[in-house]
């Protein structure tokens, strides 16, 4: 379905894949598009809802400056998934151990590999990237173990949204999914060059219509360095997700049967900035809340707990910016969540799914979530389905 909504700023317009979106998200969205340097127009994914600074699920194509708070401070966030051989009926009845050795061998929440288990090997490649970026600002890792605590978060979950899960396709094939970022060093590289971009606005007395839509100008140091920094997540959460995949399919060598991973292995962010050209000219395009959907290009929109996942082809439609969305999108808060939903109703919406059913995990209940099926009919225009996973086991940090 083509764009419903077109809103209308002083600099450039809004184009908006769902009419299903509230009032202070489209006010969000205008303030984002009136910014001088935004080029063409903002587009706002199907999933689109409020978020800090800049709005989840936007896709915002810059010249000359950058925002920080755009990108957010999950820098990298994203997805990876494998196909594997296995079938449906190579599954136990019960999928509880499975869970139970998944969650041993990732870190969840605020858990990490301790010293001993941490992949040292694969940090290596990281690591003259993060010191070149911390001797130039140290204040992102101040202290003397933070600056070695990403080696031992590198290959683990974290929180609230994130989650490993366990896939059957449509023709009853087992998939791998997971979904994670950079972790707390993305986090403190986000935070730091926000703040930053706070203090140089104020310095030279702008007048913003959203203190956390300060920008970085290009030509300056704090631009060129942002960059680099932003990378350097980028690659980081990559690397972590494959870490991670990698201990996922051990874990499910050990419970189920001798398997292989085929071709049909994806992965790609939804929080992060990319050179591209888009009308002619070369631009940088923030992704927050939103995959790159370029023509023939795979990606992967998950549902909730409980929903349906799906993984897509690109159309490479202009008007997106080549993007689609990335997930179901929030509908409500995390504490408007767990006022209105109990224990009782995550167990009969995740009814048929092996995950946790308890109190902590609440706020993250399929109804808080916008309906997969309708943000994907609101962007037929941008993708195609290539395949529609339903989840049976689910890991929530």
């Amino acid at each position: 379905m083509p764009v419903q909504l077109v809103l209308a700023t002083p600099n450039v317009p809004v184009r908006v894949w769902t009419e299903d979106v509230d009032p202070q998200a489209l006010e969000q969205l205008k303030r984002t598009a009136a910014l001088p340097f935004v080029r063409h127009h903002v587009a706002a994914m199907p999933d689109v809802h409020l978020g800090i600074g800049a709005t989840v699920g936007s896709v915002i194509a810059t010249r000359g400056a950058i925002v920080p708070a755009a990108v957010g401070v999950d820098i990298g966030c994203g997805m990876m998934a494998v196909r594997t051989t296995l079938t449906a009926a190579d599954l136990p009845d019960t999928l509880g151990r499975l869970r139970a050795r998944i969650e041993a061998a990732v870190p969840v929440g605020l858990d990490q590999h301790d010293e001993r288990h941490a992949p040292v090997q694969a940090a290596k490649r990281l690591d003259a990237g993060l010191r070149a970026i911390l001797d130039r600002h140290p204040a992102i890792a101040p202290k003397g173990k933070e600056r070695s605590r990403w080696v031992q978060q590198l290959g683990t979950l974290g929180g609230g949204n994130h989650f490993i899960e366990v896939c059957l396709d449509e023709d009853e094939r087992v998939w791998a999914m997971l979904h994670s970022g950079s972790r707390g060093i993305g986090n403190r590289i986000g935070t730091y060059f926000i703040a930053r971009a706070r203090e140089l606005a104020q310095a030279a007395d702008a007048h913003l219509p959203d203190r956390d839509l300060a920008w970085l100008d290009e030509g300056s140091a704090d631009y060129d360095d942002y960059l680099r920094a932003v990378g350097w997540a980028q690659d980081y959460a990559s690397e972590n997700r494959r870490q991670m995949m990698a201990a996922v399919l051990d874990a499910m060598r050990a419970e189920l049967p001798a398997f292989r991973t085929d071709a049909m292995a994806i992965d790609c962010h939804h929080n992060y900035v990319a050179r591209e050209r888009h009308f002619g000219e070369e631009l940088l395009v923030t992704r927050k809340g939103a995959i790159r959907a370029g023509a023939g290009e795979l990606g992967i929109i998950p549902g909730s707990m409980g929903a349906r996942s799906y993984i897509v082809r690109g159309k490479g439609q202009a008007e997106s910016f080549c993007s689609c969305a990335h997930g179901a999108g929030r509908r409500m808060s995390r504490s408007e969540a767990r006022r209105r939903f109990s224990r009782q109703d995550l167990a009969e919406q995740t009814r048929g799914v092996e995950c946790r059913k308890d109190a902590g995990v609440i706020d993250e209940i399929p109804a808080a979530y916008k309906d997969i099926d309708a943000v994907m009919a609101n962007q037929r225009d941008l993708v195609d389905v290539v395949h529609t996973l339903r989840q049976v086991l689910c890991v929530k940090g």
